[in-house]
Formats: C-alpha cells, sequence, structure tokens
C-alpha cells in the first residue's frame, strides 16, 4: 500500500470513527470549561484575577507550569521534526529542556520576590512607571502573540487531521473555534480557572505520552537500538538520520541557524511572560523554587519520551505519508498513535481520538496561560498604570484585562490561520527568540545592575523587540520559502529562520548602551530596596 493510500485510509478511519472522535473532544472542551465557571465563582478580586489569589502549593504550580509549558510545539512539533529529520529534531527537547536551569537559577525567586501580577512591576519598581510600563506591556503581547501563532496552527492541522478536513476556510474556522474558546476560559475563570486547565492537561498529556511511548518500546522488545535503527533505515536516510547535520548541516547558513535556535531556545524561558506570571501564583520565593523544581522533573520526563514519538513515527509510519499529511510533521504523533493500535482498526481510532484529544487539551491551556499573560500586561500596566495613572479600581482592571483577551484573540485568529502550514516548534522557538531578545536583558539588567536605567530598559526592549520582529519578518519564515506564510512571494533576505543570534546579544547591548548615553542618575535606595527585596522576600506582596 502506498503511503498516500495510507493517508487517506487513516482519513477514513477517522471519518468511520467521527462520532467517537467529536464525543471525546467534547467530554474535554465540557469538562474545562466546568473547571473554569467553578473557578470564576471563586474569582472575587485583582489578585485572585491574576495570580489566583497565590493560594497554590509548589507541585500544583509546578504541575501547573508543566501544563503551560508544554504545548504544541512539544507534544506535535517536535515529533514531527524528530520524524523529518531524526538527531537535528531533537534539539529543541534538549533546547526548551536546559532552558530550565536559566529560569531555576536566575529568575525564578527575584522575580516573585519583587513583582506583584506582571513582569512590568519588576521593572517599574526603580524606574519611571509610565514609559517602562507600556514598554514591558508592548513586549508581552508581542510575545504572547507569537507563542499563539504556534497553539492556533497546531489545532488547525489536528482539528482538521481528526475531521477530513482538507479546505482552507474549514482549517480557518477551527482556529477561529480555538480562539472562541481560549477567550471564553481567561474572561470566565482568570488565573484560578487557567491554572486548574492546565493542572489537568498536564496529567493528560503525561498519561498520553507514556501510553504511546510504552506501546512504541512494546513494538520493539524495549530495545531502543532496534528503534532507532528501524528508524533510520525507514527514513531513507540511512545513518546520516541518526548524526548532527541533516536539516542544520548542509550549509554554512544551516550551521549558523542551528546556533541562533540553539541559544533562542536556551535563554527564551526565562524571559516568556506566561511563565514569569506562574511565579506570582505562589505564597512565596520558595514555593517558586520548588515549583520549578517539580517543572523540571515533570518536563524532563515528558522531553525524554519524545525520543519514543519522533523516532517510533519514523520507524513506522513512511515519510511520504507524514510530509502529505502536513509539510512540517505536525501530526506524526496522531498518525503513530493510529498506526500502533492498527490502520485499519477500532483500536487504531479510538488511539488516534484519544492522542488528539490530550493535543487539544494541550493547545487550550497553553491558549489560556498566554491570553492570560498578555491581557493581564495590558490591563495591569498600560491601562491602570498608563492610562489611569494608577487610579483604575481592581474591578476596573479585571474589565479592561476581559475586553483585552477578546482583542487578542481577534489578532490571534488572524495570524493563525496564516500560519496554519509552518512548523509549531519552529513557531514557537520564533516567541522565545523575541522574548530573550526583549524581555531578558531587560529583567536581568534591572535585578542586578545597579546603573541601570529608565533609558536603558527602553532601548533593551524596544530594540530587541524590532529587531527580533524585523528579522523574522524578513526571513525564510515569512515569505520566500515553499513552507512560508506567503510562499509566492519572496522579500526574504535574512537568511536565517531563527533571529536569535543577532537579536539577543543587540538587546543586552542596547541596555548597555542606553544606560551608559543616560543623562538619568539611577536611585540608588530603589535599587538597595529591591536588591534585599529580590533576596529575601521583604516586602514582597
Amino acid at each position: 500500500m502506498s503511503s498516500v493510500q495510507h493517508t487517506l485510509l487513516a482519513a477514513n478511519e477517522a471519518s468511520e470513527h467521527r462520532p467517537l472522535i467529536i464525543t471525546l473532544f467534547a467530554l474535554f472542551v465540557l469538562a474545562t470549561l466546568g473547571i473554569t465557571v467553578w473557578a470564576g465563582r471563586q474569582t472575587k478580586d485583582a489578585a485572585d484575577f491574576y495570580a489566583g489569589g497565590r493560594q497554590f502549593s509548589a507541585f500544583q504550580n509546578g504541575l501547573a507550569v508543566s501544563g503551560d509549558y508544554m504545548s504544541a510545539a512539544s507534544f506535535l512539533g517536535i515529533a514531527g521534526a524528530i520524524a523529518l529529520f531524526g538527531y537535528d529534531g531533537f534539539l529543541y527537547s534538549i533546547g526548551f529542556l536546559v532552558a530550565w536551569l536559566v529560569a531555576l537559577l536566575l529568575v525564578a525567586e527575584p522575580l516573585r520576590n519583587s513583582g506583584r501580577y506582571t513582569m512590568g512591576d519588576v521593572l517599574a519598581y526603580r524606574m519611571r512607571q509610565r514609559p517602562v510600563r507600556t514598554a514591558a506591556g508592548t513586549s508581552t503581547i508581542v510575545v504572547s502573540i507569537f507563542y499563539l501563532l504556534a497553539q492556533m496552527a497546531g489545532a488547525g492541522v489536528l482539528v482538521s487531521l481528526l475531521l477530513g478536513i482538507t479546505s482552507d476556510a474549514g482549517k480557518i474556522l477551527i482556529v477561529a473555534l480555538v480562539g472562541l474558546l481560549m477567550v471564553v476560559y481567561v474572561s470566565i475563570g482568570g488565573m484560578k480557572g487557567t491554572t486548574w486547565v492546565q493542572m489537568v492537561k498536564a496529567v493528560l498529556l503525561i498519561g498520553g505520552t507514556l501510553l504511546i511511548t510504552f506501546l512504541v518500546l512494546l513494538k520493539f522488545n524495549f530495545n531502543i537500538s532496534d528503534l532507532l535503527g528501524t528508524a533510520a533505515e525507514n527514513s531513507g536516510k540511512g545513518a546520516a538520520f541518526l548524526e548532527p547535520g541533516l536539516q542544520y548541516g548542509m550549509t554554512g547558513t544551516s550551521k549558523l541557524d542551528f546556533v541562533s535556535l540553539g541559544i533562542a531556545l536556551v535563554l527564551g524561558t526565562a524571559g516568556l511572560p506566561h511563565i514569569l506570571i506562574r511565579f506570582y501564583t505562589v505564597p512565596d520565593a520558595k514555593a517558586a523554587r520548588k515549583s520549578v523544581n517539580w517543572a523540571i522533573g515533570i518536563i524532563g520526563g515528558f522531553y525524554l519520551m519524545t525520543i519514543a514519538l519522533g523516532f517510533g513515527a519514523a520507524a513506522l509510519i513512511s515519510q511520504d505519508e507524514i510530509i502529505a499529511s502536513n509539510p512540517s510533521g505536525n501530526t506524526a504523533a496522531p498518525l503513530l498513535a493510529l498506526h500502533l493500535g492498527g490502520v485499519d482498526s477500532t483500536w487504531g481510532a479510538i488511539l488516534l481520538a484519544t492522542i488528539s484529544a490530550v493535543a487539544f487539551a494541550t493547545i487550550l491551556a497553553v491558549v489560556a496561560g498566554l491570553t492570560l499573560a498578555s491581557s493581564s500586561s495590558f490591563a495591569h500596566d498600560i491601562y491602570a498604570n498608563v492610562i489611569r495613572k494608577g487610579k483604575a479600581s481592581g474591578a476596573e482592571e479585571v474589565r479592561a484585562a476581559r475586553w483585552a483577551t477578546v482583542l487578542i484573540g481577534v489578532v490571534s485568529i488572524g495570524l493563525g490561520a496564516l500560519a496554519r502550514d509552518l512548523n509549531v516548534a519552529g513557531l514557537v522557538a520564533l516567541a522565545f527568540a523575541v522574548a530573550a531578545s526583549a524581555n531578558l536583558p531587560t529583567i536581568l539588567y534591572s535585578l542586578f545592575w545597579k546603573r541601570f536605567t529608565t533609558q536603558g530598559a527602553l532601548w533593551s526592549i524596544y530594540g530587541g523587540l524590532i529587531v527580533a520582529v524585523g528579522l523574522v519578518l524578513f526571513s525564510p519564515v515569512v515569505s520566500g520559502d515553499p513552507k512560508a506564510m506567503f510562499p509566492e512571494v519572496d522579500f526574504a533576505w535574512f537568511p536565517l529562520k531563527n533571529p536569535g543570534i543577532i537579536s539577543i546579544p543587540f538587546g543586552f547591548l542596547m541596555g548597555w548602551l542606553g544606560t551608559v548615553l543616560s543623562k538619568e542618575e539611577p536611585d540608588a535606595k530603589k535599587y538597595a530596596e529591591l536588591e534585599v527585596r529580590s533576596l529575601t522576600g521583604t516586602g514582597a506582596h
């Protein structure tokens, strides 16, 4: 049977068992909506909406952080990247995991001690409120929208596979549906609802991945060497499939892209707004540190299992079938589930539906976290402290956050529709690059450099943001490539697909340069207060 016939058979199986698939999806959506409504009733004030009342334990927050972090990129994108490019695809798993050490060692405790609801709180403590909060809010929204693109693209691909939708209009409709759900989750549930949805999703994702890993290893009698050997042989690329260079070693440009991607992945996590706000949901800095330890354990276990997901797909499914289903390999994990259960069997359809429902759960939970981060930053930093100059009540802030959620949802739906054929792991890597270019330099300088000024913060955020986004716009991700957002045109003069190698050092350089050239005298007393608070938690909210 040809690979295309296999794909058609998979679609037919999904079609025959569509009532089962729709039922599983509906059950999950209804269950999470129930959790959201329940949590929404307990949301009494702004602290509840933004930080869940700071009532979550270290383990609960660690589980929620894992749920927030293990996105569609982790489950769909990495499996696809490994299935198509072998060793080079596994770089995403390593980069995403190592990044947590940076977050643990440099950011988690000081941030929890220094801020209240958003990244802007930390920056505004020792600098001029309005310009810094405007910059922090802008950066948060841009990074979140980049990350949302990946989730929207993943949702479109996933549901299209299951429901047999091939038309562009149908895929765009699915993206719009996910956007609508995320608006409902955040508007009603706030941080409490979002956290509980993320915790449930983390358990489902780990459970689903464990099941697939077990079935893949069982297929090869728990012999990993056989699994890798079969994957290399079935890929058509032989030993090169298990060695570096298949995706990033062909030319000097691709090698440079590899370095750029690695830098962005490792440094990006510590600047991601939806991860940073999770540190405010625990009672103190000790709990923040412990929650990161829990997250590292859970996430580490998951990324180890992506070896089985990616190489299992490469071993059991032909490359042509994976590409025919989705050019970037985003459907490799659901197709693997179908093949493990049997392409022409009920069990195959049940496994496909279950794993796809878990992946959809993953997308919804991460989308809710991202939307909450960006709407919170708009309401707390821009609306309450810039537009209303600190005179807005908690209720007004929450109302502004809900309206911002709707607006961000609309923008994400539009951009997600354009990005539906891009690899979701690659899209997330772009968000990491933007976060590491604009947010990370400013956070580190603010926490650890006594001389840092408002001008330095503004130059760092806007400089890193403009260069990172600008290079992405003129890269092969947007045009000049068959898999680009606009494949029919070519205005890509920047050769790399990830701008991190240029934009991250530029963000740090601009922060330093802006401070050195500033005539502003830094407030030594304020820095001393921030230093004591960040290290000890004295006066923390």
